[in-house]
């Protein structure tokens, strides 16, 4: 397995690289200056200007940018926010313990959701049970991220005073107060990437179960007089999840991008507000360095999702 980590590790630097290639070509193409307001102030000289200009490199050739920025790069050296005066590397570590932990619980909740509901669902099919499960699974898997936030907004801390709306880092206290209030304010964000994606997984969980409790395998586990919740948890279950574990690593550009506006939503300080603060605010080495992240994470969880097929499945080797 070593052999196989190293070599997929080896093989994602030429796509990091391309991603980096293609997301530097598209910031240099995009419109927008980020000292453009320096050159409509009367009170800055002109000078001033052409000096932080040419101190960043803006008027290099985009090729001779780039070698710069992936040289600094390579080197730990990820930039200068020209918004927030401080290195994108500080920044971004400041904010991705937040959105690793949000989408991190909200992944949880998704699959706490799709795997027992799924199941369930695929082994009775055409029941009671699976026909309210696949309901509600396509009415939360219709329903974007976005309104479901406004709308548990509105219920659970218009209405209800229930939950906070606002996601806040600055709060006091200590002990189990402190603990409950952090767990309080994420349980809408959570909860809204939570539910759409365990409203998704779940009718993938149950088409996939459909698939594999017809097969020869099953038929004749049940033959050799093994108990239904044998069959379904050895047999039928662990082969069901291996597409599963696929969908979600191939889901996770998307998850990224429904959290992006969850912390829009809910104001949570993750990275996803950084980008869009960074987008606002034309600060390109912050937009490079957050989307370079986002590529990272997607990969990573890819390898992830590699090595679970082994776990799942036996008979896949590692060479």
């Amino acid at each position: 397995m070593l052999r196989y980590l190293v070599r997929r590790l080896l093989l994602a630097v030429p796509g990091l690289l391309g991603i980096s290639v293609v997301l530097f070509g598209v910031l240099a193409l995009a419109p927008g200056d980020p000292f453009s307001d320096l050159a409509t102030d009367p009170s800055i000289p002109p000078s001033v200007a052409a000096g932080l200009r040419a101190k960043f490199g803006l008027d290099d050739p985009v090729y001779l940018r780039y070698f710069h920025w992936l040289a600094a790069m390579l080197h730990g050296d990820w930039g200068f926010s020209f918004a927030s005066r401080i290195d994108v590397i500080a920044l971004i570590l400041q904010r991705l313990p937040t959105t690793l932990a949000v989408i991190g619980a909200s992944q949880i909740l998704a699959l706490t959701i799709a795997v027992p509901v799924g199941v369930y669902a695929g082994v009775r099919p055409y029941s009671f049970f699976d026909q309210v499960a696949s309901s509600l699974a396509l009415i939360g898997f219709s329903l974007p991220t976005f309104f479901t936030g406004l709308v548990f907004i509105l219920v659970f801390s218009v209405y209800l005073h229930w939950l906070p709306f606002v996601y806040r880092t600055d709060m006091g206290g200590s002990g189990l107060a402190f603990y409950w209030a952090y767990i309080r304010q994420a349980i809408m964000p959570v909860a809204v990437l939570g539910l759409f994606q365990g409203a998704a997984w779940t009718r993938f969980v149950r088409a996939s179960v459909l698939d594999v409790v017809r097969l020869d395998y099953v038929t004749t586990a049940r033959a050799k007089g093994l108990s239904e919740r044998v069959v379904v948890l050895k047999h039928v279950v662990r082969n069901a999840l291996i597409p599963v574990v696929t969908l979600v690593a191939l889901q996770m550009p998307i998850i990224f991008s429904g959290a992006i506006i969850t912390e829009q939503i809910f104001r949570v300080p993750g990275i996803g507000s950084l980008l869009i603060s960074a987008i606002l605010a034309n600060d390109t080495p912050v937009i490079m360095g957050v989307t370079f992240v986002f590529a990272c994470l997607v990969i990573l969880f890819n390898l992830i999702a590699d090595l679970l097929y082994g776990w799942l499945d036996p008979r896949i080797s590692y060479r």
